[in-house]
């Protein structure tokens, strides 16, 4: 998820090789990598780059994979047959892992509880600056929030599933056949409806081409207990994708002007929203 430090890593590209190079001090960054690389090689050969090679105690640890070709999802303007070809690959990935692994599989990081520390320390600063619109939204966005479900620290009734840890489109590759996955550094044992989310809500799903998110929703069938969860988590990370925004735009801007104004009325529109739709 995005709260993270935005550069964790550096990649060089070989014609059939990659080599990730963690920051120091980023090894629990590169485990995850290597263990989700190995468990989706054993349970789910194809759908992710091949472990080749790893170095936990280097300075900067390091992770060498295969190279997956294809083109980024991000920024495409997805057809049906990408979009339905996307929908399948994360239904596959979230069931990959067998249930008795993953079961001792940790939590990924920045997931529900990560997600709500990072909202009550950011909201203060940011709202002091804050625009009328924005200011207006994330008012909105922390009142539902302080009364919703979410607060509530008790584990999701919901089944656990295997999390790729982020939803940017620009990490799901179409090889002209089907969709394959990479960059892991952020997994762990999560559950459907926030990484549904995590896809829906990031910022890389919207501000240059929209994703149908209706058709992607579309298919999975979810349980009404999953279906009010999704809700719940796309009004969080839409708040949470508010404060990360209005950071970037005091800061180095990574996203067009106007890009948090934007994000405020997304967010505007999910809280309108009966939960349990989409």
């Amino acid at each position: 998820m995005a709260p993270a430090p935005w550069n964790t890593h550096t990649v060089e590209f070989g014609p059939d090789i990659v080599t990730k190079r963690f920051r120091p001090g980023a090894r629990g960054r590169c485990a995850r990598e290597w263990r989700a690389l190995t468990l989706l090689a054993t349970h789910a050969p194809g759908m992710a780059p091949e472990p080749l090679a790893v170095d936990f105690e280097a300075t900067e640890p390091v992770v060498v994979m295969s190279r997956l070709h294809g083109e980024p999802l991000r920024g495409q303007v997805l057809d049906t047959v990408r979009t339905a070809s996307l929908a399948e690959t994360v239904a596959e990935l979230h069931t990959a892992v067998p249930a008795d692994v993953l079961a001792h599989l940790p939590p990924r990081p920045e997931q529900q509880q990560g997600v709500l520390a990072f909202v009550r320390t950011w909201a203060p600063w940011v709202r002091s600056g804050a625009g009328d619109r924005v200011a207006r939204a994330m008012d909105a966005g922390l009142s539902w929030l302080a009364r919703s479900t979410l607060e509530n620290a008790a584990r999701p009734r919901v089944p656990p599933a295997f999390g790729p840890g982020d939803g940017n489109l620009a990490n799901y590759l179409w090889d002209g056949t089907r969709v394959r996955v990479v960059d892991f550094e952020d997994s762990g044992s999560s559950d459907r409806a926030f990484e549904l989310a995590e896809i829906t809500e990031h910022v890389g799903s919207w501000v240059e081409t929209p994703l149908d998110v209706a058709a992607f929703l579309g298919g999975f069938d979810l349980t009404p207990a999953e279906s009010f969860r999704l809700s719940e988590c796309r009004r969080l990370l839409a708040l949470v994708w508010l404060l990360l925004l209005c950071r970037d735009e005091r800061s180095e801007r990574r996203n067009p002007p106007g890009t948090a104004d934007r994000q405020a009325e997304r967010l505007s529109d999910l809280l309108v929203r009966p939960s349990g739709t989409e």
